[in-house]
């Protein structure tokens, strides 16, 4: 599948030159109509002057012949008109249209033959009786006004070279965030989560990149726990199939054993794997919707009756004690009868003499504790930590991760003997 659009880069590129060339034709063109009509005034005003200068110097009587005076420029034409517009003396056409309108007494300029010509009248006693043609090349004229269009459009495109090198860089700044957060999405979508956000002075980038870097985290956080979850759950479950297993063996190995009494067990214990898968079904699809008070009672209850056996056919007895009056915690039963569980097991399993659990009340949640006469926990060696050799470490990873996600916490209080606290919040917690 083809990707579409315009790239970053190329639509600020174009959006900004666009934007300067337009600013600059905007500007440009109004200067150089100015910068031509400028040019054009000055040399009529030049003209003036001379024309002015001329007539100021010939007599009044329109002459067949004058000698015009020194001092003029040498690209003029200077001649002198009836007020016909025939010529009488000097240089310019024989007829000038121009050196005719003058008879109103007032300056005229125009552009005859090629020439740029102002026509000044004499002024007498008797009214207008000659006029002083002045003219020069309207080429030197159009000249200079391209030579400033050219210094000006050359001015324009240096603007524009500069608009769009600014514009590469600022699209590049721009663009380079944006692709960096693509590339670090991609990698996310790959199942790389070490994703970094690097600063680049954009601040919604930088936020974005910040963004994506906390959420990287987090769902690496979350996939890491759910597969050290996945592997406690299929530890807890092959513990408990394995027991059923070589309960099963046994019997049958057994020369006269009592095969009813076998299944028996066989069947308890596959209930109660049962209720384990159930749990744990249960807590892998709950979506977190608000937890009800947890029957406390209730659930010590189902633990007595589970666990009294077992301690019983070992010579072990098991206590339980609830503080009266108990305001109930907030957690899913399913998550708490599974943390208890891995406990009492570990109990059962490890520890020696009498099993102990207490529910009291710890201000603002409720600690359930369980402990028995065994020898604990070696010093320093953590006991939540998975290791090999120490498969009763899995299950108690399994029901802290499982505390975890109550929002309580499962620790070591006492190492010897041992005492396990799972502190639950409450409901204003």
């Amino acid at each position: 599948m083809t990707e579409r659009g315009v790239p970053l880069r190329r639509r600020v590129l174009v959006v900004i030159v666009g934007v300067t060339t337009l600013a600059v034709a905007l500007f440009l063109v109004p200067l150089a109509v100015a910068v031509s009509l400028l040019y054009h005034d000055q040399t009529v005003a030049a003209l003036q002057r001379d024309a002015a200068w001329v007539a100021a110097a010939v007599p009044d009587e329109p002459p067949t012949s004058l000698k015009l005076p020194t001092g003029l420029p040498g690209d003029l034409a200077v001649g002198g008109y009836s007020v016909a517009g025939a010529r009488l003396f000097g240089n310019g056409p024989a007829h000038s249209p121009l050196a005719a309108s003058s008879r109103d007494g007032r300056v005229h300029d125009a552009v005859e033959g090629g020439l740029l010509a102002v026509s000044a009248p004499v002024p007498s006693d008797e009214g207008v009786a000659l006029v002083i043609r002045v003219a020069t090349p309207n080429a030197q004229v159009e000249q200079r006004v391209r030579e400033a269009w050219l210094l000006m459009g050359g001015l324009a495109l240096v603007v524009i070279a500069l608009a769009a090198g600014v514009a590469v860089r600022q699209s590049a700044r721009l663009a380079a965030p944006l692709e960096r957060l693509t590339a670090a999405a991609q990698a996310l979508g790959g199942g790389d989560f070490s994703v970094r956000a690097f600063p680049s002075g954009v601040r919604e980038a930088d936020q974005a990149g910040r963004a994506l870097e906390s959420t990287a985290h987090r769902l690496g956080a979350v996939l890491s726990r759910e597969r050290a979850f996945s592997a406690d759950v299929s530890h807890q479950l092959r513990t408990g199939l394995t027991g059923l297993l070589l309960g099963l063996e046994s019997a049958l190995s057994r020369p006269g054993a009592d095969l009813a009494q076998a299944i028996r067990g066989a069947l308890g214990r596959g209930e109660r794997l049962q209720e384990v898968i159930d749990d744990l079904v249960r807590l892998g699809r709950d979506t977190r919707a608000p937890v009800e008070p947890l029957d406390v009672t209730g659930l010590v209850d189902e633990l007595r009756q589970e666990w009294h056996g077992p301690l019983a056919e070992r010579g072990r007895r098991l206590t339980i004690t609830v503080e009266p009056g108990l305001p109930p915690p907030t957690a899913r039963p399913a998550a708490v009868r599974q943390i208890l569980r891995v406990l009492l097991d570990n109990a059962v399993r490890h520890g020696a003499g009498e099993v102990t659990v207490t529910v009291a009340d710890v201000g603002q949640g409720t600690a359930i504790e369980v402990s028995d006469h065994g020898t604990g926990v070696r010093e320093g060696v953590d006991p939540f930590v998975r290791a090999s050799g120490r498969s009763h470490g899995i299950g108690l990873a399994l029901a802290r991760s499982l505390a975890e996600a109550e929002g309580g916490r499962l620790v070591l209080s006492r190492a010897r003997p041992p005492l396990f606290s799972l502190l639950l919040p409450g409901r204003d917690t």
